[in-house]
């Protein structure tokens, strides 16, 4: 089973300057192709930090795809090409598509008058310097590099590979989507079944059930979160899945019968009228209460 790792590289996401919304967004074209995101550092423009991140991914089980994000353009704090590199023992090499892409910047800027020295255009070209044995991925329309390091014969051998991805969302999805996916996840691993249930009562009191269900189905994987309403989400073989859903369903009717169940979910219901009223975003007691209980 193929499993993913991520690393995203940037100071303004570790300063609160930037949201990330890269790694969601892996994490839901992961799921859609039934491979599981075990892992999503967060690190500085930094070599040695990159390096680190990289290697713990490189040895986790494979095939393993670690997708990084940011880091890929021209600026001084741009090193995640120069890292990678560096962290799997290769050379830098100049790709000759990116490269011609940048040759046609540079001359555009020197039309509009700006002094193109020979130094500025080594500094434009680092965007090109990539990994030696690297693949090059595009995508139409897109002007963003992104490559694809194959490690011991990367995933189609049983091995990893490093995706290397720009981090503007826009860039890095599209990437992702009609590049990435198509070339390394899709068709690899079965897409897992999902069900949710929704219910109306405190998470704690399925707790037993979740229990029992955890014991007969170990490989489905239980979630529940609590809301308004309440869902339980379970993911796995569809046969699995639904008899662990059945069984939870049947103790959620047999809360809805009893009158237990009743005091439950309309005491519930009291503690949640407060905030649903005042539609304010602050805490009440009762739903202080709530939250504590349900955690």
């Amino acid at each position: 089973m193929l499993e993913a790792s991520m690393i995203v590289v940037g100071d303004e996401i570790l300063g609160g300057y930037v949201t990330d919304e890269n790694s969601p967004l892996l994490a839901r074209v992961l799921r859609d192709h039934g491979v599981g995101l075990s892992c999503v550092h967060v690190v500085a423009d930094d070599l040695a930090a990159i390096d680190e991140a990289l290697s713990l991914e490189l040895s986790r089980a494979r095939p393993r795809v670690v997708v990084t994000s940011g880091g890929v353009g021209s600026t001084p704090d741009d090193l995640t090409f120069e890292a990678v590199a560096a962290s799997l023992g290769r050379d830098l090499v100049t790709d000759p598509t990116i490269g011609a892409k940048v040759d046609g910047a540079l001359a555009w800027s020197a039309e509009q008058g700006f002094p193109v020295s020979e130094e500025f255009a080594w500094h434009v070209l680092r965007m090109a310097r990539i990994p030696e044995g690297s693949r090059l991925v595009e995508r139409s329309g897109g002007w963003a590099p992104g490559v694809l390091v194959d490690v011991e014969g990367g995933v189609d051998a049983g091995g990893v590979t490093v995706a290397i991805l720009p981090g503007v969302p826009s860039e890095f999805a599209a990437l992702l989507t009609e590049a990435v996916a198509p070339q390394v996840l899709a068709g690899r691993n079965p897409t897992p079944y999902v069900a949710e249930l929704t219910h109306r009562y405190p998470e704690s009191v399925l707790n037993l059930a979740f229990v029992e269900v955890m014991e007969r189905y170990p490989d489905v994987k239980l979630g529940s979160y609590p809301g308004r309403p309440a869902i339980v989400r379970l993911s796995g073989v569809r046969s699995e899945v639904e008899a662990a859903a059945a069984h939870i369903a049947a103790v959620l009717s047999e809360l809805d019968a009893s009158d237990a169940g009743q005091r439950l979910a309309a005491a519930r219901a009291a503690r949640e009228a407060p905030a649903t009223a005042t539609r304010s975003g602050a805490a009440t007691p009762a739903d202080a209460a709530t939250e504590e209980e349900e955690a």
